[in-house]
């Protein structure tokens, strides 16, 4: 399928590993000129690599701290400043802390909200403007499955992402018809995060090998497995595409029908 985006402009931010750097790599593969963001400029430097082995357009690093509001504003200027406009805006962020809600303090709570929620705010603000002069400017909000199911000792993103899926709401309600906002709440995925993971649980004995322990970890997720972070970012790819067209305001799951919430 020909997602009509080539030669379009996108911003991903927290893209130098994960679900955003799938995203990118989705996007950078269908001809978009993209911005991928992080704050270690290593890191940064290898995932723009990644992503430019399979970009048929542009591709730039500019690196950031999300909880920064001129670290924001300078995304999106820089993004502006290369490519002469914004289509896309893609949010992701990395996760707070683990733990029981006793275990968290106010600190914790405000921590998580600026990471999470006002990052989303600040760059829906900055970007605004930019998306409305395309033909069709969209947001895409990579939030968790936690929106919809509480996941043990996740008390913080079971709580603050509730706010970004709100955020979302409004905005694809505000922002219409010139941009469409959406959101997708992964389920596991086979990020390094959970490849560290399983190497540990081996390392431990728990398992006699990596692809052992990655079976289990799929063992009760209906299509047998857990997620490759390409198919969620061809997620992204699609709903930023006019092929998505009449897609606005929905919270996508893409987690293989793990989830139990009918809706």
């Amino acid at each position: 399928m020909d997602l009509q985006i080539h030669g379009n402009t996108a911003l991903v931010t927290a893209s130098s590993s994960g679900l955003g750097k799938a995203s990118a790599k989705a996007l950078a593969r269908e001809g978009v000129n993209v911005v991928i963001n992080g704050r270690d400029e290593a890191q940064l430097e290898e995932a723009k690599s990644e992503v430019e082995d399979v970009a048929t357009g542009e591709v730039v690093a500019q690196p950031g701290d999300l909880t920064d509001e001129d670290d924001i504003e300078a995304l999106v200027q820089t993004t502006v400043d290369e490519f002469g406009g914004l289509d896309h805006l893609v949010t992701s962020a990395g996760g707070p802390p683990s733990g029981p809600f006793l275990e968290t303090d106010d600190e914790d709570w405000y921590q998580a909200y600026d990471l999470l929620v006002m990052s989303v705010v600040r760059l829906a603000r900055e970007a605004e403007p930019h998306l409305r002069e395309g033909d069709g400017g969209t947001i895409v909000n990579i939030t968790s499955r936690s929106v919809k199911e509480a996941i043990d000792s996740l008390v913080l993103s079971n709580s603050v992402r509730m706010s970004v899926i709100g955020l979302e709401k409004t905005l694809s309600k505000e922002f219409a018809p010139d941009i469409r906002a959406n959101a997708v709440l992964p389920g596991p995925h086979e990020t390094a995060r959970i490849k560290e993971l399983v190497e540990q649980a081996v390392d431990r004995g728990e398992y006699d090998s990596y692809e052992e322990g990655l079976e289990a970890r799929g063992s009760g997720i209906p299509v047998g497995r857990i997620g490759d972070p390409m198919e969620l970012g061809n997620t992204v790819a699609f709903l930023s595409s006019p092929e998505s067209g009449f897609i606005n305001g929905v919270s996508v799951p893409i987690d293989g029908g793990s989830g139990a919430s009918n809706l």
